[in-house]
């Protein structure tokens, strides 16, 4: 009888069968993403702030429960600036709870256990006398509170995550949840997957960066791996500067902060009545709501100029102040027109110099816009493999949403790389850019051809969380 080798692929009862979907995580800093593999979306889309109370045992999760004004409420994030975990013990209770709320619900009681099947007084001392103890019961209790014990795990990552940010992840997965099989896979090679391509030139605007991944047969080459600090929250401290250095500067008033509001000329004052509360607010729940708003203004009002040239080149400025503007109210009724500023917001992004600067937040480097990025990206690879990467550009992210960018994008390529050609791939769908990671992961997993990659509780009790370097790479 032949003995199986130490990366034998896990049988079905252990990867729960074709019976039972796997479940694809893809967790960010400011989302988090959850559902079943083979499905086109996340079904469950929960936000990574949470809320503090103080004196409150219980942290508050969800939407519903973190825009809420309370006494003393703080906004906080387990993730860093880098889009990495910093506090590991609320990041795993965020990605159960996006789970089990929205996917698998509690693990149901079983028939001993419900309250109606209760032991007798004498059946307990027939239990004890036939050897059966407290501690059995403490251990089917235990096995109860695995939450995920039914179904395999694939989990997402971002390219630059340390060797022992993946052993962590890999040891609640399999620890603390039970999972009958885990797999880990890199952010920039799913997103790849989800437009179809083996290899790729992957840019993702998130909310906290905005990375370059060169992806080569389904592998990141590491070395290639660009990032900055550009992204999502960036645009909206821009936004925030902009109006800031408006005569006279507009202040950003919250929606829970606003009882009534009088319709006013664009410019004017508002004159909306405010809301008094009898208990403090704090900072960080009032910028949490204000993002709410500058996130309605990215939305409707911010777009990318277009080309040809940067915004300050020539005249561009001057065609752009005699585009029709977009109109935005604020929640207290101050509204305006926007022109040219529509296009300063975000044209950081591209041309360092662009970017809105005071003492506090001084201009970027170049070296951290997205041309720097890719620039830098495809000097780190192979000369051979550039022209490869050039012809399958992804871009993704809820960043890369802007009216304009993937045009303003290919423009900007165009001029970096007259001989290669440049093919830019941006799906039209904006749930396919804001979900690439989820959806290339949900392709994956639910592959027939994927069961012998998956790293079984057999494997991860043998080799210890160590594993998932040599099997996840």
């Amino acid at each position: 009888m032949a003995l199986p080798n130490q990366y034998a692929a896990p049988t079905a009862n252990e990867y729960g069968g074709d019976e039972v979907s796997a479940l694809v995580l893809d967790p960010g800093s400011c989302t988090i993403r959850a559902g079943f593999a083979g499905e086109d979306t996340p079904k469950s889309v929960v936000p990574t702030f949470y809320g503090v109370i103080p004196n409150e045992p219980d942290l508050l999760f969800g939407e519903n429960r973190i825009h809420n004004p309370h006494n003393g409420l703080e906004i906080r994030n387990p993730y860093g600036e880098d889009g990495l975990v910093e506090d590991w013990d609320t990041a795993a209770k965020l990605w159960e709870y996006s789970i089990t709320t929205r996917l698998t619900g509690p693990r149901a009681t079983p028939p001993n256990r419900n309250g109606l099947n209760d032991r007798s007084t004498k059946e307990r001392a027939d239990a004890q006398a036939a050897g059966i103890t407290d501690d059995v019961e403490m251990e089917e209790t235990e096995e109860m509170e695995r939450p995920l014990a039914d179904a395999p795990l694939l989990m997402s990552e971002p390219g630059w995550n340390p060797t022992k940010a993946r052993e962590k992840a890999m040891e609640i997965a399999m620890e603390d949840w039970g999972v009958p099989a885990f797999w880990s896979g890199r952010s920039g090679v799913l997103a790849a997957f989800s437009a179809g391509k083996a290899s790729a030139l992957v840019i993702d605007i998130g909310a906290s960066n905005t990375s370059v991944t060169p992806v080569s047969d389904g592998m990141i080459l590491k070395k290639g791996i660009m990032k900055s600090s550009l992204g999502g929250n960036w645009i909206s401290n821009q936004i925030r500067l902009m109006f800031s250095q408006q005569q006279p500067p507009v202040s950003i008033t919250p929606h829970y902060a606003v009882v009534t509001k009088t319709p006013v000329d664009a410019g004017a004052p508002s004159q909306a009545i405010l809301k008094k509360f009898d208990f403090t607010l704090t900072n960080s729940f009032r910028r949490l709501e204000e993002e709410r708003v500058l996130t309605e203004f990215k939305e409707s009002v911010v777009q990318v100029w277009e080309g040809p040239g940067r915004l300050s080149n020539g005249t561009n400025e001057d065609i752009a102040k005699s585009q029709p503007g977009r109109p935005f109210e604020m929640p207290d009724g101050w509204n305006q027109v926007f022109g040219v500023e529509r296009y300063r917001a975000v044209e950081g992004l591209f041309d360092a110099k662009a970017a809105y600067t005071d003492a506090e937040n001084p201009a970027p480097q170049t070296s951290q816009t997205i041309p720097g990025l890719i620039d830098a990206a495809l000097k780190a690879c192979d000369v051979d493999l550039r022209p490869i990467l050039l012809n399958n550009i992804v871009v993704v992210g809820s960043g890369s949403l802007f009216y304009g960018l993937t045009r303003r994008l290919n423009i900007e390529l165009d001029t970096m790389f007259p001989g290669p050609r440049v093919r830019l791939f941006a799906p039209g769908n904006s749930a396919e850019r804001k979900f690439a990671g989820w959806i290339g992961g949900s392709i994956l997993a639910s592959l027939g051809t994927f069961h012998q990659m998956w790293v079984s509780q057999k494997e991860y009790q043998e080799h210890g969380s160590g594993i998932v370097e040599k099997r996840c790479k």
